[in-house]
């Protein structure tokens, strides 16, 4: 099936005939002001040099149109609020434009969401700008900002228990390492999807299906254009009618390079996890193969620093885990105490073999909301073999996020 194409400009222009008859109108959105810092050589904590702080703000309005249509529209913007007059010396998003020129102490704003979706029975049909979460190409949402897709997905439930999806992504703007691109005298930070690995766009299968007992299966199949083919097998497992509270889960993910001569990349991961009470707790394993020519991670974010969806996956460092020739072991713990704090904690050890780039990751996280502001605050020890020299670090990072 191949899903129209759909510009973001013949969007609007289609939503417009349904204004006329516009209900249930909603504004929702939030601030943000993230700043972090750590002690690399030859900094200290808390050092402009080695500081990095941001502000962001997201206004949205989501709307019921004529002929049960439903829309969305989202603006993000960027701003340092003069942080790195004193404080930091670089930001968390939007640091470069597509044309590589630093653009991170401008004021920034793009459209980050404009769609329509409309339901025919069982069957969703959602275009325009949007948020993806699929294995291989998602929206990461680690960052003051988060990266968007032009597209069209294709939602069906008519089989039992099951969710058929089909999806073409045409655009994005997701980045390498900074996760958006920056906005360069008000030029659109949208792309033709991988178009920097010679892609053109992609498309997405997948079925998503409980009708296994207790478990959630999902199988997805992706051709990135020009690039690669690729799958992802999950099963999650929630044994609470056996053992209530034991987890399980297995993954399997295989990327194919169209490039001549490119070897496959693949990786499997196991994760148990069990629950009580306040309390979860988790470990996991994952392993890539030798010779993948690409890492098992976002394809929406290039091949450098992306994200990945393995269940092993760092808490902050990414582009470890997917690597080639690399095994990897993480544990965890939340532990929600009432009336004080949701702490997180957080080890990761990936052996990345022949890549020489082993990393050590230790994350401490305190979370706590105080009516519509959210707050956390994370300390990250570092080891890993390329960065700071090899010599080991420490990171503290404070999130402020209000809701309106």
């Amino acid at each position: 099936m191949r899903l129209a194409k759909l510009s973001l400009a013949a969007l609007v222009a289609l939503s417009v005939s349904a204004f006329a008859d516009v209900e249930n109108v909603k504004f929702s959105g939030n601030a943000k002001l993230f700043y972090g810092t750590n002690d690399m050589d030859p900094n200290d904590l808390f050092d402009q040099s080695n500081s990095y702080g941001q502000a962001a703000a997201t206004l949205a309005m989501t709307a019921d149109l004529a002929n049960d249509v439903k829309g969305k529209i989202a603006v993000t913007g960027l701003s340092t609020l003069g942080l790195e007059n004193n404080l930091v010396s670089n930001v968390w998003a939007g640091a470069f434009s597509r044309n590589h020129n630093f653009v991170g102490t401008s004021a920034q704003w793009w459209v980050e969401e404009a769609w329509l979706a409309k339901t025919f029975g069982n069957t969703t049909l959602k275009v325009g700008r949007q948020e993806l979460d699929t294995p291989l190409a998602f929206t990461e949402k680690w960052n003051i900002a988060e990266n968007t897709f032009d597209a069209a997905v294709l939602l069906n439930s008519d089989l039992p228990q099951t969710t058929l999806v089909a999806a073409w992504v045409g655009r994005g703007n997701g980045s390498a390492g900074q996760v958006v691109y920056g906005v360069e005298n008000g030029s659109d930070p949208f792309d033709t999807y991988a178009k920097e690995l010679g892609g053109e766009g992609a498309y997405a299968f997948a079925a998503v299906t409980k009708l296994i007992p207790m478990t959630t299966a999902q199988v997805w199949y992706y051709d990135v254009v020009q690039v690669a083919k690729a799958w992802w097998l999950q099963a999650d497992v929630d044994l609470k009618e056996a053992l209530p509270g034991l987890g399980l889960g297995l993954q399997y993910a295989n990327i194919d390079p169209d490039a001549a001569g490119a070897d496959t990349a693949s990786a499997w991961a196991a994760k148990v996890s069990y629950t009580m009470d306040a309390l979860k707790l988790a470990a996991a394993y994952s392993s890539t193969d030798s010779d993948g020519a690409v890492p098992i991670a976002n394809t929406a974010t290039g091949l450098v620093g992306a994200q990945s969806k393995l269940y092993t996956e760092a808490w902050w460092n990414y582009g470890y885990v997917g690597l080639n020739d690399t095994n990897t072991w993480m544990l965890s713990a939340d532990y929600n105490m009432e009336g004080v704090a949701d702490f997180y904690a957080q080890y990761t050890n990936a052996d990345t073999g022949k890549n020489n780039r082993d990393l050590s990751e230790f994350t401490l996280t305190a979370s706590k909301s105080f009516g519509n502001l959210d707050t956390t605050l994370a300390y990250i020890y570092t080891d890993a073999d390329d960065q700071n020299s090899g010599s080991s670090y420490n990171t503290i990072q404070v999130y402020l996020t209000y809701n309106f």
